[in-house]
């Protein structure tokens, strides 16, 4: 199975991707996750993305294929992937659309998870107050947010057109909304 997990930050997109590889035996890939671990192993490319991180802002399209093209690349190669938190931009998923019809591993779905902007940033804010990220702050928060809906939120229609949207509401507990997927996905092939 191949599948791109769609959400705002607090949505739960790492929670539920970490369900759907244990249900489809396809390999969770966290966007965020991996440009992270570049930021914090330091160098130039991670100075680069942790000044971005810091600021709320978008890390540049080709930094960000260039961190994710193999390991997305390898998890195809062993079965799946499910991609969490890329792409974000209209011009990464066309990118990332041409590579993977060149490489026989298009998505089979694009699971898009929404919920009103005060759960999100609620969300947020008590993951920060159990030790979470260094962008869990409210300023940068509601930035985060807004940039979310002005570049990721093309994204929608895209997905939509290409008729591989599933959209589930992610204002309900955890097991719901795994539960929603799931059944959601039941009626795909799986590639995996």
């Amino acid at each position: 199975m191949r599948l791109l997990l769609l959400a705002p930050p607090g949505a739960g997109k790492g929670t539920q991707g970490e369900r759907l590889a244990a249900w489809s035996g396809a390999e969770h890939i966290a966007a965020g996750d991996l440009l992270r671990a570049e930021a914090r192993a330091g160098g130039r490319l991670g100075r680069e993305i942790a000044a971005y991180q810091a600021r709320g802002d978008l890390v540049p399209d080709q930094t960000v294929l260039d961190v994710l093209t193999p390991p997305v690349t390898g998890a195809a190669a062993r079965g799946g992937y499910i991609l969490d938190g890329f792409p974000r931009t209209l011009p990464q998923a066309i990118a990332a659309a041409e590579l993977a019809a060149r490489l026989g591993v298009t998505l089979d779905a694009a699971v898009y998870l929404y919920a009103p902007e005060e759960v999100l940033t609620q969300r947020l804010l008590d993951r920060a107050s159990q030790g979470g990220r260094a962008d869990d702050v409210a300023d940068v928060i509601q930035h985060r947010l807004q940039v979310y809906a002005e570049t990721t939120g093309p994204l929608v229609p895209y997905y939509t057109e290409r008729g591989i949207l599933v959209a589930v509401d992610a204002d309900q507990s955890p097991d719901s909304v795994t539960a929603d997927i799931q059944a959601r996905l039941s009626g795909l092939p799986r590639t995996a």
